[in-house]
């Protein structure tokens, strides 16, 4: 097992999923690889206390955190100030209260990154339950996350599973302001063998109003094979583009 493979595997070593020959190479590298280890340690603080930060908020549980250790932080100076009167300088408490910022962006910089290995993690699984979730995960993640935009597309064109597909189709409307995302869906729609995939697509185009889809519209209406149902949509989603 090599690097990118132990960071693929960090979830499920977390959740206890390996199997024996997994758990002995994955434990084996780690131990012989202070990178990986110091990695490893530095997110395993973060995923397990991950799934207790708020989803539609992220950032407020950090903001009332930092003030919180700002007003302690304010609070011990104050008892301390007859002894360290060069605490009471503006330019330290300025500086001070640049560095409890800077930790709190590398702290949000963590988080953002185990919510990306989640994800990823998850939609690699074998188990369609475990890919649904993955595409639940990404909904966590920055719209500006390439890899998981890359990784829903690659869901929405070769998951084997509908309904994760179906679900992928929902996801990718939380990266609708992406060039790359709605280009991606596109060239899917011409992609699929499920009508209800292609009938979500169409509706995730009207809704975002992607009129660059027109001409893949109109090539999924003229296919001798299409789905008479998928044809008739097909039909109104270019009438509410034009």
């Amino acid at each position: 097992m090599n690097c990118e493979d132990l960071k693929r595997n960090f979830v499920e070593y977390w959740r206890g999923t390996l199997n024996a020959s997994e758990l002995e190479s994955f434990e084996t590298h780690l131990a012989s690889c202070p990178q990986c280890r110091e990695e490893a340690e530095a997110l395993k603080h973060v995923w397990s206390t991950l799934g207790e930060m708020p989803e539609a908020e992220p950032g407020l549980g950090m903001r009332t955190r930092f003030y919180a250790s700002l007003r302690e932080t304010e609070r011990r100076e104050m008892e301390r100030q007859h002894r360290f009167w060069w605490m009471r300088n503006p330019a330290f408490q300025a500086g001070f209260a640049v560095a409890i910022l800077v930790a709190g962006t590398q702290l949000q910089a963590e988080v953002n990154s185990m919510k990306q290995l989640v994800t990823l993690s998850l939609l690699q699984q074998q188990n369609a339950s475990d890919r649904l979730q993955g595409v639940n995960w990404s909904y966590r993640v920055e719209q500006s996350d390439s890899e998981v935009l890359a990784a829903l597309l690659t869901t929405v064109n070769h998951d084997p599973n509908v309904n994760v597909r179906l679900a992928a189709v929902d996801a990718l409307h939380n990266f609708a302001d992406s060039p790359v995302g709605r280009r991606g869906l596109i060239q899917s729609l011409n992609k699929q063998g499920s009508p209800m995939v292609e009938i979500a697509i169409l509706d995730q185009l009207v809704e975002m109003k992607e009129k660059d889809a027109k001409p893949a519209i109109a090539k999924l209406m003229s296919a001798s094979d299409v789905n008479p149902e998928v044809k008739q949509h097909a039909v109104w989603a270019l009438g509410k583009l034009q």
